[in-house]
């Protein structure tokens, strides 16, 4: 190897190890930025009306909307990104044991070279082919065309180890420049997703007790409405599908956890978003899964709502930014936004988009 390859390879093997000690990072697709916030009555003796409360709830959630889409995507990429890192690990390691192979068959290619400079410049096959005796010219023959065949396989794997360590040094610093413009769109991310819970957390700070009790009350009113309307349209008329074991075990996981608060990114013991909720409670389950309720959509066999059962999946909104796990009689247990705890609920209290079940 030249001085830049190993220059690179020493390189790319202090990158490694040092993703080994830091922690995840990720990027995100781009978030919206904060929608306006509505102001306070001028007037603070004058308090919010319903009308007005129930545009603060209105906008509350869109905010959580844009922040739980935005918190799906940074939790893919992260996932990704560690999945990543781990390969570049594995690249500088084959980068290390290339070396010390290139430098192995060096050793055996100088040898060679000083054998034969020991026996006059000829290897001892070729001496004994200049023998007169005709059993040791044979055998000379044979010794020749041996170390003839050693010469070109050393040859051979020298040039091939040294092509697929250029390989992996090249591999290696590409993965590196992913990771690091992975963290600049990762820190922006971050970012705009604070700033969209920290509008939506604004918003009810206006408030007072009274007033976020009453907003609760809203948000619990709209959900029993569009619960209503789903039970009434007679979409789980015919659901009556029982439990895998494997099912059973993840429902029983995720009820345990309900009265723990929400909290973007995290996977338990003590919070959780929405996918980590579900993904943790199917690997409890000894069935892993996608992390993210997006990837849960794409990579996981969908079926037919009427066909659900408890254990199965409910993946909500357009973007498929929310989810909540089934767990029979139309009810759901799910983690629902920032300043909630995770809870049972309807399950069709929010926009279905589709149903999907890990141990199909």
């Amino acid at each position: 190897m030249n001085r830049r390859h190993c220059a690179t390879a020493a390189i790319t093997l202090v990158c490694a190890l040092a993703l080994l000690t830091s922690t995840g990072q990720a990027s995100a697709a781009p978030v919206p930025e904060p929608s306006s916030s509505p102001s306070a009555p001028a007037d603070p003796s004058q308090r919010y009306s319903n009308a007005d409360l129930e545009k603060v709830r209105e906008q509350i959630e869109t905010l959580y909307r844009k922040a739980g889409a935005a918190t799906d995507a940074y939790n893919l990429a992260e996932e990704q990104t560690k999945k990543q890192s781990g390969e570049i690990v594995k690249l500088a390691k084959a980068i290390v044991d290339g070396q010390a192979r290139i430098a192995a068959l060096k050793d055996r290619a100088g040898a060679q070279a000083r054998e034969q400079y020991r026996n006059g410049g000829l290897p001892p096959g070729a001496q004994l082919a200049l023998s007169n005796d005709p059993k040791l010219f044979l055998d000379g023959i044979n010794k020749v065309r041996q170390s003839q065949q050693a010469s070109k396989s050393l040859l051979t794997e020298l040039n091939q180890t040294q092509q697929d360590l250029e390989t992996y040094t090249q591999d290696a610093s590409a993965n590196w420049e992913k990771l690091e413009a992975n963290r600049v769109k990762q820190a922006k991310a971050k970012k705009k997703i604070n700033a969209q819970i920290k509008a939506a957390e604004k918003l009810e700070s206006r408030l007072e007790k009274k007033e976020r009790d009453r907003l609760r009350q809203l948000e619990q009113d709209a959900a029993n409405r569009a619960q209503t309307a789903w039970l009434s349209s007679g979409a789980v008329k015919d659901v009556s599908g029982e439990a895998s074991e494997a099912g059973a075990a993840a429902v029983a996981f995720a009820t345990a956890q309900i009265g723990k608060p929400y909290v973007w990114g995290a996977e338990g013991p003590g919070s959780y978003d929405c996918s980590g909720l579900t993904s943790r409670a199917w690997l409890a389950a000894k069935r892993p899964i996608p992390r993210t309720s997006q990837e849960q959509w794409r990579l996981l066999p969908r079926i037919d709502i009427q066909d659900m059962r408890p254990g199965d999946l409910i993946i909500y909104h357009a973007d498929a930014s929310h989810v909540g796990m089934y767990v029979g009689d139309g009810a759901i247990v799910h983690a629902p936004r920032p300043g909630r705890n995770v809870t049972l609920a309807g399950a069709g209290s929010m926009k279905i988009l589709g149903v999907v079940r890990p141990d199909k």
